[in-house]
């Protein structure tokens, strides 16, 4: 399998997008961790007064989101050009293109990671009683990981032909936001708009970082079968679309 044969170029690819994500800024790595905190901050202000928790988590219950979307949005936008971004990879020498769109994704996986590795001694700090559900994160956050990055193959081979994309996918995604329970509670969607909402993988799967690591419950058998389908079957739509369009890269390039 190319992922085993190519794991190497995966793992260098992967670090180096890493190194060019932060080697620019002076703060490097820390602007990954006061970003979520900054818009935290704003949307606890703004909409703090709107809905009520009970036990005063909306900060967490808000930052828990942030993280969480910051993946998806973070790892799409930035493989939709993993195929364009690398022209010498993809004209002068042979590699699998479904590499350089893989390590694209994984290198946003890895500052979520971290990124989630900090919000967890900060719920910690705020009194919150982590319990052993947490350790579903690592099976959450893999079901993520394929919903990601099937959704980016889609968009990178997409994008070799379309230039538009990425302006298009950046405005989908501040609605996709609105559209997700980050900034609200899901209990707030009315009940008739309520089973269509939660059809929407990435809605499920933010409810289910929050009952792991905030709520110390175990997400549900149904969610993680609905996630881990929904994964599935968007790798599969997305290695068909890039197995068909692939075909011309190197002359759109």
């Amino acid at each position: 399998m190319w992922i085993v044969e190519y794991r190497e170029l995966i793992r260098i690819l992967t670090v180096s997008d890493l190194k060019v994500k932060y080697q620019s800024s002076v703060l490097g790595f820390l602007w990954s961790l006061l970003n979520p905190l900054l818009m935290m901050l704003v949307l606890y202000l703004v909409f703090s007064n709107v809905f009520k928790f009970e036990d005063d988590s909306f900060a967490l219950y808000l930052l828990i989101g942030i993280v969480a979307w910051r993946f998806l949005a973070n790892g799409t936008m930035t493989s939709i050009s993993a195929i364009v971004g690398r022209p010498s990879l993809v004209t002068k020498v042979y590699v699998p293109r479904q590499v350089l769109v893989l390590s694209t994704v994984l290198s946003s996986f890895t500052s979520s990671i971290l990124e989630f590795s900090v919000l967890i001694p900060l719920l910690i700090f705020f009194g919150v009683d982590l319990s052993a559900n947490v350790l579903f994160f690592p099976l959450i956050h893999l079901a993520f990981l394929g919903l990601v990055y099937g959704m980016s193959l889609v968009l990178s081979a997409l994008y070799v032909y379309y230039r538009d994309l990425n302006q298009i996918w950046d405005v989908l995604l501040q609605a996709g936001f609105f559209l997700s329970p980050i900034v609200y509670p899901a209990e707030i969607v009315p009940d008739k708009y309520l089973a269509a909402y939660m059809l929407n993988p990435v809605t499920v799967t933010i409810e289910m970082y929050r009952e792991a690591l905030l709520y110390a419950t175990a997400p549900s058998a149904a969610d993680l079968a609905f996630v881990a389908a929904a994964a599935g079957a968007a790798l599969l739509f997305g290695a068909a679309v890039f197995g068909r369009l692939e075909g011309r890269f190197a002359e759109e390039i």
